[in-house]
């Protein structure tokens, strides 16, 4: 893969790498009108897809930072977005073009005011892996084999600048209106601000691989804080397949549902137990090893969820109030979903929008056990979304609705049940992690 020298990094840079990322998408479009003279709808649909998803991607690959970052997060919105954008932008996740070797070098000169042969007694500059934010390289050190994961230059300082010049495309895309939207990008910055912090990571993954070292069958890396720096984590070399490439040939039901079981029981009790959870679930933060057990890596994004929104959150959840509409619409209201100023058309129209979504995402947690692998229900989910985005009447309403917590805790949920469902996890415990 062809490596990268430099990345733009001023906001009048960035700014113009999108511009022109505009420019392609604009002569997609005049194509897209001509192909509808000579092809059907749906096929000129499909290829506009394919080129504009192509095109944004190629843009934001070398822009890098936060900007890919949010296209790694909608890669995860099957629901919402066009399966070309979803294929595209889910190369984020753990395949982009990697700094070249001197930049790499200058990195650690920067952070170390050493070279990477000066601190390790092996290190190999071109990377093994290389995402959104940072790229990872194998080292050697007093015999043990390490992962180096470096930030990329400029990506902490152009979160802002990154995600102001995105907020036009989200705010359409979600149909967010109103004066206290600014709560949503601000929940995300915030984030995305932490995620550059790799000390703050360092510790975050101590303190999650201690919490959870009970797990059956999960793995964690070591850290090593005397390896690693604002812009630099140092953690054990962990062998295995990403998930992906594991459920892509996994054949063995067995092992598929004792990955899967682990999964679950990982995040319920980060959920439950400790109140803070990986808010990342996507497959190139999860390996395989060889014998069968479950590495959790890159834990960066970590979301705090707080006891007023833990509580109504999952009192929602539970079928008794999903049945009983006076405490369903009550529950609405105290998540903010439902609004005092609500007219009573919106009123009703997310109520029974909720009603209706909830009532099929909920399911898991209305049996003690789940299977995972049944279509119908993924099926359900994804006609749901497609059902609407489709709906014009939506399209005139405020689509800004709910708590800013919702964003990474529904993430972590659309995540972890796609996870599930790709690993075809079967007879799966929900509530295993009141024995843990």
């Amino acid at each position: 893969m062809k490596t990268i020298d430099s990345i733009p990094t001023s906001k009048i840079q960035r700014a113009s790498k999108l511009v022109k990322t505009g420019a392609k998408v604009g002569v997609n479009y005049l194509k897209y009108y001509g192909d509808k003279l000579t092809k059907t709808e749906l096929e000129a649909k499909e290829k506009l897809n394919q080129n504009n998803a192509e095109d944004i991607y190629d843009g934001l690959k070398q822009l890098k930072g936060s900007a890919l970052k949010v296209a790694q997060m909608l890669s995860m919105e099957k629901s919402i977005l066009p399966q070309a954008y979803v294929e595209k932008f889910s190369l984020a996740q753990f395949s982009v073009p990697p700094l070249s070797p001197p930049l790499v070098v200058k990195t650690f000169k920067t952070y170390f005011g050493k070279s990477p042969e000066e601190i390790f007694d092996t290190f190999n500059s071109t990377s093994v892996n290389a995402a959104s934010i940072g790229q990872v390289h194998l080292a050697e050190k007093n015999g043990k084999k390490l992962a180096v994961k470096i930030q990329y230059p400029g990506v902490a300082e152009s979160i802002q600048s990154d995600l102001a010049m995105v907020k036009p495309i989200a705010i359409k895309m979600f149909n967010i209106k109103g004066k206290d939207s600014d709560k949503y990008f601000k929940e995300v910055e915030n984030k995305l601000v932490e995620e550059t912090n790799y000390i703050l990571e360092l510790e975050q993954s101590q303190e999650i691989a201690k919490a959870c070292s009970h797990i059956p069958n999960l793995k964690f890396p070591d850290y090593y804080p005397e390896l690693s720096s604002e812009r630099i984590i140092t953690m054990d070399y962990m062998m295995g397949k990403h998930l992906s490439e594991f459920t892509a040939k996994n054949t063995n039901q067995d092992m598929a549902n004792t990955i899967g079981q682990s999964l679950w029981d990982f995040y319920m009790f980060q959920i439950h137990k400790l109140k803070k959870v990986h808010a990342d679930p996507h497959p190139g933060n999860f390996l395989i090893s060889d014998d069968g057990h479950l590495i959790a890596l890159d834990f960066g994004c970590m979301k705090t969820i707080p006891e007023d929104f833990y509580v109504p959150y999952f009192e929602l959840a539970e079928k008794e109030s999903i049945e009983n509409p006076k405490i369903f619409r009550e529950k609405m209201f105290k998540l903010e979903i439902l609004k005092p100023d609500d007219s009573p058309e919106e009123l009703e129209f997310f109520s029974t929008m909720f009603h209706e979504m909830l009532s099929i995402f909920t399911q898991p947690f209305h049996a003690e056990t789940f299977d995972f692998s049944d279509p119908s229900f993924f099926g359900r989910i994804a006609e749901l979304g497609e059902k609407y985005s489709k709906n014009t009447e939506l399209r005139k309403m405020n689509g800004n609705r709910g708590s800013k917590h919702f964003i990474y805790i529904n993430r972590t949920f659309f995540g972890l049940y796609n996870l599930m469902f790709d690993l075809k996890a079967k007879d799966v415990k929900i509530n295993n992690f009141h024995n843990l």
